[in-house]
């Protein structure tokens, strides 16, 4: 595994994907990122979260750069592109795998929703809101798994959750995670997820498994984030458990929403800081608007 930098007093990031351009949310949450660094005397490091090559565009991870300095925003030591790290990534499922804690899964998303749909008259969701994986390749055979995987069939690197919390030393059994702003703990109960996916054919490593890893990579401290990602904590808490990993503390900030209530979000369109700087608001005025003045 790779070395950690040293603590600093305090170390928080800003990690967007560059599926588009920014908009005032994402401003909001850089922003509180690094007032909170800046105010301790800490870091603020950048990461681009650019693991989907299908959906992010390097002309779109130029334009995170220039909005963010634009803003006023500067960051300490290389920006993190996680495509530059893949190895690093399948350095922490060769782990979990050698633990036997992974499992290839075969099923495709409407195998997932169908079963999910035919279990109960209600679906089973995780909190995310997605269908709930049943486990159905949990228990294929090592024979049958190796036969499907020569055959080319298409896969899925899941986490085995039972096996995962089983594996966990008493001690770390109550998973708990820190709220920055109350400096209170809530308990984590990462089996709501299921076994959640770490790795596809298509993206070679999940969204949980990277920022864990790249949390703990740069060192961060304290997380910044909108109050969405609430509920991931929980998975976050049970990767950092079984990899050894300090955990941060947390602070998920309220979203910013649009006149019908609706949080901003590049796929519903929200304007974006391109758009803002082209009608001729200043940085200033952006900053006020997302509530820094």
């Amino acid at each position: 595994m790779t070395t950690r930098f040293a603590d600093p007093p305090l170390t928080t990031r800003f990690a967007p994907s560059p599926t588009g351009l920014l908009h005032l949310g994402h401003a909001a949450s850089a922003l509180a990122g690094w007032h909170a660094a800046r105010a301790a005397g800490g870091r603020f490091v950048l990461r681009l979260e650019d693991i989907d090559p299908q959906r992010c565009r390097p002309d779109h991870a130029q334009a995170i750069l220039v909005d963010l300095a634009w803003l006023g925003l500067d960051w300490d030591g290389a920006v993190r592109v996680q495509s530059a790290h893949l190895a690093e990534y399948r350095a922490v499922l060769d782990v979990l795998r050698r633990r036997g804690l992974l499992y290839e899964c075969f099923c495709s998303r409407a195998d997932i929703a169908r079963e999910a749909k035919a279990a109960a008259s209600a679906p089973h969701c995780t909190p995310d809101e997605a269908p709930l994986y049943a486990g159905t390749c949990r228990g294929l055979a090592p024979g049958r798994r190796r036969q499907r995987i020569a055959a080319g069939e298409p896969y899925m690197l899941r986490l085995d959750m039972r096996a995962a919390l089983d594996s966990l030393a008493d001690a770390d059994r109550q998973l708990q995670a820190q709220d920055a702003a109350t400096g209170l703990h809530w308990r984590c109960r990462p089996e709501r997820f299921g076994d959640v996916v770490l790795a596809r054919r298509d993206v070679p490593a999940s969204y949980h498994l990277c920022v864990t890893h790249d949390d703990w990579r740069q060192g961060v401290t304290l997380v910044v984030r909108g109050e969405d990602l609430r509920p991931a904590t929980d998975v976050h808490r049970l990767l950092q458990a079984l990899m050894g990993w300090t955990p941060p503390a947390w602070l998920h900030h309220h979203l910013l929403r649009d006149r019908h209530g609706r949080r901003l979000a590049k796929r519903d369109g929200a304007r974006t800081l391109r758009a803002m700087r082209a009608d001729g608001m200043t940085a200033s005025e952006v900053r006020t608007l997302a509530g820094f003045a």
